[in-house]
């Protein structure tokens, strides 16, 4: 194999001479961006900020889907509203609605359970281990290949996690040309400190969300508790606040067009690196069905919740998840249709085609070997789409949870499949007790129909083989609900210590369904592992020679996001979405009462338009606006996961919090484009006197080191 395929693992990231903003960056490739991080203005040392156990970096924390940072020596947590939004639905009831009224804990007596599987993870150490997980595997192929890199992941993680107070993972960088152990702390006592009304949290709702200008308060605060050894415990009232070694200071001095940012926290997943016959697939194929998918059962979630508050109430998290996948995935079909991003992407396709075959003793085949790969990945991809769309029952995953986690315990714990060992029965013990939360029979039991008519209508190429004898029709669904137990939590749970003959015996009517689709559920598994082996073979012959090709240009080299940590950075930057139109960097407090019409999404509170109209800005007022800034633009790249990441200024003080992107610019999970990507975070100036002015969360602003403007 031609050298050029297999770059050593500590020059990946060397040669990333960084264009504009573009890069969600690991750490440790920082200090090779200082004379780029420099020349913006960022003041900290790319070494420290390359160093976990320095600040600012030990102070930026993962939710688990979320970004978050410390903000006080006590444990104290900022993130989005949108973040915290189920702990805050989990708490709420028809009676005392803390998603419409807010919540503010005035002790720390006060303070709530964020619930089941809220945890924060701080990331301490990151290694490199490449080496040992592609040892030995060069003569494995599909299933075989994919079993024995699961193998050697569950051994280094199992090394990992002697000390149970770590959690760790051994994700994929590059498309798996390279792995890294990462090792978390992972605090599972947190507890609900503070969350504004939805009405400045989720201001503007479904209708602004992307959009640009915005005027949303997205933040919330939580608390990290553990034991009184320091040690993170279970949930207890004897624990104590987390003692965090490093927090952001709070910056209330603000910053102006054309200021530089650093922002970190745990972007989800881009495709920077995808083929042109990817995108199509997406664009033509995935992407639509997404969206077809996700309407029809936020329609079938409405119209079963109609006038019933308390069941509205329990599906509003659930409701607010598929909305917002919802709109960036049609946000995504907007951005291929404005800019034919797989065109752009074959021009780069092809003249890394032609540069890879000049190369001398380069694989012959493993062009094609990688398209015909791909292609298997994306036909299984619809098989498991449908199957997905028949089975859109929380009862029926809970079940086939539990039977599953029967099955893998007839195997010793490092056999088995992860998410099925013992260092998961906690999470999904929690999983089965939060749906508690989330749930309403008569809801579950109209998704679930509501799917299976939807799949009865694809074409039957898309049905897994022998699916279709075995689902039960539309019409026998209220049956499968009359006679299950599983609606109740502690039948759930119940089921978490029986043995799988124990399920083979059972006459719960979705313990029965689970058992008999078992062997489809399988079969899909099983060819999952083949095309995922085979991906695992000739995607990182791939990536090795881009990253080659990339060198010979001078260009970045940053892995896709994954949900590890990453930084970026930008500029505070307008931007011309269309021919004619401007949009300045910074929305105001002025505009929350010019877009107030007393109807959802945009009733503002009245004591915020009171304080408004009485100019009390104090010291939050930006002196080139005048008034309190809300939300402002950059061009840091970001996606998913990003949503509550801290946004700091050049000195690494908490400056904003990142919560969207503008609709505009959806598409830079697959295409970065420097002139019109935008990120959008809130400004902490209109954090800051929210809590003051309007939610008097004085203990809150007490008790964090806020940095006021000199004047």
């Amino acid at each position: 194999m031609y050298k050029l395929l297999v770059l050593p693992a500590a020059l990946l990231g060397v040669f990333a001479s960084a264009h504009a903003d573009e890069g969600q960056w690991q750490p440790h490739q920082l200090p090779q961006l200082k004379s780029e991080l420099k020349r913006i203005g960022i003041a900290i040392p790319a070494e420290k900020l390359a160093d976990l156990s320095k600040h600012p970096m030990s102070a930026i924390v993962s939710l688990d889907g979320c970004s978050a940072s410390f903000v006080s020596p006590e444990g104290l947590v900022v993130t989005n509203h949108h973040c915290a939004y189920g702990a805050i639905q989990r708490n709420s009831t028809a009676e005392k609605n803390y998603i419409s009224n807010g919540f503010l804990a005035k002790t720390r007596a006060e303070e709530l359970p964020a619930g089941p599987n809220s945890l924060v993870y701080v990331t301490d150490k990151v290694e490199n281990v490449t080496e040992r997980v592609l040892k030995g595997l060069d003569k494995l192929t599909g299933r075989a290949r994919h079993e024995a890199v699961q193998d050697s992941i569950k051994k280094l993680i199992a090394e990992c996690e002697s000390d149970k107070i770590y959690r760790c993972s051994v994700p994929a960088f590059h498309r798996g040309a390279e792995y890294y152990r990462i090792r978390q702390m992972m605090i599972r006592d947190v507890r609900l400190v503070y969350a504004p009304s939805d009405k400045i949290g989720n201001y503007g709702g479904d209708i602004d969300n992307y959009e640009w200008p915005r005027h949303t308060g997205d933040y919330s605060f939580l608390r990290a508790y553990v034991g009184k050894d320091g040690r993170p415990a279970d949930p207890s009232p004897d624990n104590v606040p987390y003692k965090s070694k490093d927090f952001l200071v709070v910056s209330a001095e603000g910053l102006k067009n054309g200021d530089p940012i650093l922002l970190a926290g745990y972007p989800g997943r881009t495709s920077r690196y995808k083929l042109p016959s990817e995108i199509r697939y997406a664009r033509d194929l995935s992407y639509p069905a997404m969206v077809a998918e996700y309407q029809a059962d936020l329609d079938t979630i409405a119209a079963a919740t109609k006038g019933n508050e308390a069941n509205v109430v329990r599906y509003a998290s659930v409701a607010k998840s598929i909305n917002n996948r919802m709109k960036k995935t049609q946000g995504l079909l907007d951005g291929f249709a404005r800019k034919d991003i797989a065109a752009i992407k074959d021009v780069q396709d092809a003249e890394f085609r032609g540069w890879y075959n000049k190369q001398p003793n380069v694989s012959k085949t493993m062009l094609s070997e990688l398209d015909a790969v791909i292609a298997a990945d994306m036909a299984l991809n619809d098989e498991e789409f449908a199957w997905g769309m028949a089975t859109n029952s929380d009862l029926l995953k809970s079940a086939r949870t539990l039977y599953r986690l029967a099955l893998e315990r007839q195997k010793p714990n490092e056999q088995r499949k992860a998410g099925y060992q013992d260092r998961d029965l906690s999470f999904i013990k929690a999983r089965l007790t939060r749906l508690e939360q989330s749930l309403a029979l008569p809801v579950d039991q109209a998704r679930f129909a509501g799917g299976l008519q939807r799949y009865a209508k694809l074409a039957a190429k898309y049905h897994p083989q022998g699916l279709d004898a075995l689902l039960p029709a539309v019409d026998a669904v209220p049956a499968l609900y009359q006679n299950s137990k599983l609606g109740d939590t502690a039948q759930r749970l119940a089921l978490l210590d029986k043995d799988a003959a124990a399920f083979t015996a059972s006459s719960d009517a979705f313990v029965q369904l689970v058992v008999k689709l078992h062997g489809i559920d399988e079969s899909l598994e099983n060819r999952r592992k083949e095309v995922d082996g085979n991906l695992e073979r000739i995607i990182p012959q791939y990536m090795g020679a881009v990253i080659a090709w990339k060198k010979s240009q001078g260009k970045p080299v940053y892995p896709d996001a994954n949900s590890t940590l990453r930084v970026t950075y930008g500029t505070v930057s307008p931007y011309s979405p269309r021919d004619g139109v401007s949009k300045g960097p910074f929305t105001t407090v002025e505009g929350i009462v010019e877009k107030h019409t007393g109807k959802e999404p945009f009733i503002a509170p009245q004591n915020l338009i009171d304080a408004v109209k009485a100019k009390r800005y104090g010291q939050f007022k930006d002196p080139i606006l005048g008034t309190v800034p809300v939300n402002f633009l950059t061009s840091a790249d970001t996606t998913g996961g990003n949503s509550g990441s801290a946004v700091m200024n050049k000195n690494g003080e908490l400056i904003g919090l990142n919560f969207d992107s503008t609709y505009e610019s959806i598409t830079k999970d697959w295409y970065f484009d420097r002139g019109i990507t935008r990120a959008i975070h809130l400004d902490a100036r209109y954090m800051l006197w929210v809590m003051k002015e309007v939610d008097h969360a004085d203990n809150l602003l007490k008790e964090m080191t806020i940095k006021y403007p000199k004047h």
